[in-house]
């Protein structure tokens, strides 16, 4: 069996800890994996390394290839050109595998932001849903509803089958009333969002209900790992897979999902799965509380002082804060689609970045300037890279600095400064034992990640 990690999602429910370029797949919202290695590391029993497959968006790739390397995954990634929801990507993800294997093997497709801890009970569901798709079937997983969530889309089922039933209908989130209801019903269960189809039913029923992306699709060049290109996958529709295919198809079929599942798409999703103490709540970092019930309280930094209050979830980061009401945790979507109308970078970027060396703080920004905390962790280093548009002048805080400049050398130690002119051949490399600090000063008409030119990467984003 082959595997298809969906990997390019935003998480904006859970801003403002998930970010565009730093989403919620990519953090250890419960251990010391990210959700993504989670399910890399979930599938070890069932699917060979070598044949999972991981889409994201182009802007995700480096940090997807990067959290693979550091489980020992080798694991293919495919790069997205933007954002077009789940069936552009299955689709795209299946003609890659049609045209590296001999055979029709069934493909899983599951997210990565998943939380799932009976890994053994997961592992019993998958199998189920394999030998149900060797009959023709496109499987899901339906998760049988334990309280009235109106965030989750909801399966109603009819006849049996072995291992599994047919699906009678799909239902999109329902309002509350709706909800109470479908927890009485013993056929409705939750639409979990995995799949498991044989490649050649995979590619019959996209063909037979979603044309436009088949056509498309057969466009691709899959001699190799994919990078789509633009001018393909622009005319390729936004839209689900559920709607695409699985809700017009008479081959869908469910199996009930025998493990633990929650998908960790709200602050009120992870609340629930988090340790609680005698109140009811769950809190972390700084935070001082007095007659707090049953809420959600998270402080990266700041002293966060809490009274008098009951049922909330209320998150501090380096540059934002959220508060709401814990029943109304889906709605953080609307604040996040504000921030998008009005251009606010707080929705793409956090004030820290990690990166395969270390990572990055911004200090300040303005017209034409932007100053930065550089870290370089030890024996490691930026790439071989220039800038068209901006300048940069490096001051080193703490450790030593080796600097590649137009091809020489210069090694400097704390309090010693160096200036990289604009369009400069450079790198910033830390060949010693211990950390490496710089205050970093941008100066130029256009202060942006994407003004980057590399030459050489030892974490291959060249």
């Amino acid at each position: 069996m082959y595997a298809i990690i969906l990997a390019g999602g935003t998480g904006s429910r859970l801003w403002p800890m998930s970010r565009d370029l730093y989403p919620k797949q990519f953090i250890a919202l419960n251990g010391n994996n990210s959700l993504l290695q989670s399910t890399v590391k979930r599938l070890k029993n069932i699917v060979r390394d070598d044949k999972i497959l991981c889409i994201t968006n182009i802007k995700l790739a480096n940090d997807v290839k990067f959290q693979l390397a550091q489980i020992n995954s080798n694991a293919v990634v495919i790069a997205e050109p933007m954002v077009k929801n789940t069936a552009p990507a299955i689709a795209c993800a299946v003609q890659y595998i049609k045209n590296i294997s001999n055979s029709d093997e069934e493909i899983l497709v599951l997210p990565s932001d998943h939380l799932i801890k009976d890994t053994e009970a997961f592992e019993n569901t998958i199998k189920k849903a394999q030998i149900l798709a060797e009959e023709e079937y496109i499987v899901t997983c339906g998760v049988k509803p334990s309280y009235a969530e109106t965030g989750y889309g909801y399966i109603q089922t009819s006849d049996e089958l072995k291992n599994g039933y047919k699906i009678k209908t799909f239902v999109e989130k329902p309002d509350e009333t709706a909800a109470e209801k479908y927890i009485e019903a013993k056929n409705v269960f939750w639409n979990s969002g995995i799949f498991c189809a044989k490649t050649s039913v995979w590619e019959q029923e996209i063909k037979k209900y979603a044309p436009e992306i088949f056509e498309n699709v057969k466009k691709l060049d899959c001699s190799q790992a994919l990078s789509i290109p633009y001018n393909i996958y622009e005319n390729m529709p936004d839209i689900s897979i559920d709607y695409a295919v699985m809700e017009k198809s008479p081959k869908a079929a469910m199996v009930v999902m025998e493990s633990d599942w929650n998908d960790l798409g709200s602050w009120k999703s992870l609340y629930e799965v988090k340790e609680k103490d005698n109140n009811g709540n769950v809190i972390e970092g700084n935070v001082i509380a007095n007659n707090v019930k049953n809420s959600l309280i998270y402080s990266d930094k700041k002293l966060v002082a809490v009274s008098g209050l009951e049922d909330i979830i209320l998150v501090e980061t380096e540059d934002a804060v959220m508060a709401c009401k814990k029943e109304e945790a889906q709605d953080v979507k609307k604040l996040y689609n504000k921030l998008a109308q009005n251009n606010l970078s707080v929705k793409t970027v956090h004030k820290t970045v990690f990166r395969p060396w270390g990572y990055y703080t911004c200090l300040a920004d303005g017209d034409g300037y932007l100053t930065k905390l550089i870290s370089v962790s030890p024996k490691q280093k930026l790439s071989v890279q220039s800038h068209n548009h901006r300048s940069e002048h490096w001051v080193v805080l703490e450790g030593e600095a080796l600097v590649v400049l137009d091809g020489k050398n210069y090694e400097l130690h704390a309090g010693q400064s160096i200036d990289i002119p604009l369009k400069a051949i450079h790198s910033l490399q830390n060949p010693y034992n211990k950390e490496l600090r710089i205050i970093e000063v941008q100066k130029g008409d256009y202060i942006s990640e994407d003004d980057i030119i590399r030459y050489e990467d030892v974490y291959g984003r060249v």
